[in-house]
């Protein structure tokens, strides 16, 4: 390791997932920046995941395979278990841009708390969709402050990175929706934000959080007013739904 550069720590979490989980470990090991460990977090899968991230085990930093409580109880065992000054979750189906882009990150060594990117939305098969502000009413902000979370996940969780020593637990308390606290709750830590200007990951979409959306949306309410108070939940989510309206229309119109 070069000791002129931080420690990341990438942290995937799986569970089940065989199809998936080989192109994550390759994305990572492939990184031209070596400052790095990679922690994989199992849920204790049986359809074959544990052979697969086997034959890697020589790339692993940590390895575990055990029951936990959901996505979420995973990820603070990862957190737990991460030894990097950095921290960056890359989950099973989920890849990092391409093998140059830690380099580009970690070698202007900025030493900021967080740093943050674009995201490409990717189907089943690899195939890129389109960037995630292509594709959302929730743009990339330039310049990123934990008020811009207010009108929803303006940055995918693959491509945000944190420090470690800001990075809080995620609260189980939440089941679908711990990431946008996660993410407000750092940025409110944070005295440096870069915005690294270039696309960072690949999100594989489908996630847990679409999946169970209603739930999401009456998590995300609750998340909004312990974090900004009632007042601005009450506006935040207006606005949100109006603009979801409108991007309804206006895609439905473009068609």
């Amino acid at each position: 390791m070069n000791m002129d550069h931080p420690v990341v720590s990438v942290i995937t979490v799986v569970y089940n997932n065989k199809n998936h989980i080989e192109k994550t470990i390759q994305s990572i090991a492939a990184q031209h920046f070596k400052n790095y460990e990679h922690v994989i977090i199992d849920g204790g899968s049986t359809d074959g995941t544990l052979e697969i991230i086997q034959k890697y085990s020589h790339r692993l930093g940590y390895f575990i395979s055990e029951p936990d409580k959901g996505i979420y109880d995973a990820m603070n065992k990862g957190i737990r278990a991460a030894r990097g000054e950095y921290i960056w979750f890359i989950n099973s189906g989920d890849l990092i841009e391409s093998a140059d882009t830690m380099q580009h990150i970690f070698s202007r060594n900025d030493q900021a708390d967080i740093y943050y990117g674009e995201t490409n939305l990717i189907n089943e098969e690899g195939e890129i969709i389109g960037t995630r502000s292509q594709h959302s009413t929730r743009k990339l902000p330039l310049k990123m402050t934990a008020g811009d979370m207010k009108y929803g996940m303006v940055v995918s969780h693959q491509s945000i990175i944190v420090r470690r020593s800001i990075a809080p637990l995620y609260d189980l308390q939440y089941r679908c929706s711990a990431d946008i606290d996660w993410v407000i709750t750092s940025l409110k830590r944070s005295k440096k934000i870069i915005n690294c200007e270039e696309i960072l990951s690949r999100y594989l979409v489908g996630g847990f959080s679409i999946k169970n959306q209603r739930k999401s949306w009456v998590e995300r309410y609750d998340i909004y007013c312990k974090q900004y108070g009632y007042l601005v939940s009450w506006w935040a989510h207006a606005i949100i739904i109006i603009r979801a309206a409108w991007y309804k229309v206006m895609k439905k119109d473009n068609y």
